[in-house]
């Protein structure tokens, strides 16, 4: 099954060994549909709106469930579940997005202008 991830799970990141067993199918974006957040700056998440939405970059993954259940979802926060997004190309796939109920937590900052997690990274270590 395929897996869209935007943070720390890409190549590069603190999460990408969970994924080391799966095929990374290249980069991807999101349909405008959803909105972007920081959290705590150790982390991100996105959550879908009607409107205002932005397409977040991320990567692609072919993952089974074995990774998925004993790799990936195990290392994920709590502020995060796993849904079903839409793909700027209107295909579907699983990924992480934000608790509804984490959205105002404190240390949590919108940053759907930025685009995407690395771009705010960069932009917060200047």
């Amino acid at each position: 099954m395929r897996m869209f991830v935007n943070g720390q799970a890409m190549s590069g990141g603190s999460l990408n060994t969970a994924l080391s067993g799966a095929r990374l199918l290249g980069p991807a974006e999101t349909a405008p549909r959803y909105r972007f957040y920081s959290v705590r700056d150790e982390f991100p998440g996105l959550h879908p709106v009607i409107g205002d939405g932005v397409a977040v970059p991320g990567e692609l993954y072919e993952v089974t469930y074995e990774i998925l259940r004993e790799e990936l979802l195990p290392r994920e926060p709590p502020e995060l579940e796993l849904t079903v997004i839409e793909l700027s190309d209107g295909s579907g796939c699983l990924s992480m997005r934000m608790r509804a109920e984490s959205l105002t937590a404190p240390g949590v900052t919108d940053i759907s202008a930025a685009g995407g997690w690395r771009a705010h990274m960069a932009a917060s270590a200047r």
